[in-house]
């Protein structure tokens, strides 16, 4: 549900008095928790340390991000893959082919340098 337009956005009062008085170039890595905080105009150019629950993740905030909030350029679960035993094995043969395709390349180059030119 959204938010009413009588309250206005959500930005962190903590947030806005790190970024009031800064300049982007100047400011560094600004660390935050406020992952619920909408991201104002006022913060186009700084970078945010969002905090996944693990680390913090760098957030260069654009023009386009505005209204949207700190927490979605932060995600918090790591995508391993889809898929099981199938993916894997296609996998597998995907990286014996690239090992494969290098080594060729690799045993061309050699023979290249070996052969002495004729005089």
């Amino acid at each position: 549900m959204a938010r009413s337009l009588k309250k206005g956005p959500f930005v962190d009062v903590k947030l806005m008095k790190k970024v009031k008085d800064k300049k982007p170039a100047s400011a560094g890595v600004i660390k935050t928790w406020a992952r619920r905080s909408q991201i104002a105009p006022e913060m186009v150019g700084f970078t945010f340390g969002v905090h996944n629950g693990k680390i913090h993740v760098d957030v260069l905030v654009t023009e386009e991000m505005v209204g949207h909030r700190l927490g979605e350029f932060s995600p918090t679960k790591k995508f391993q893959r889809h898929g099981g035993k199938m993916q894997k094995e296609l996998e597998m043969k995907q990286q014996e082919s690239e090992i494969a395709a290098a080594q060729a390349s690799k045993a061309s180059t050699s023979e290249g340098q070996t052969k002495a030119p004729a005089k």
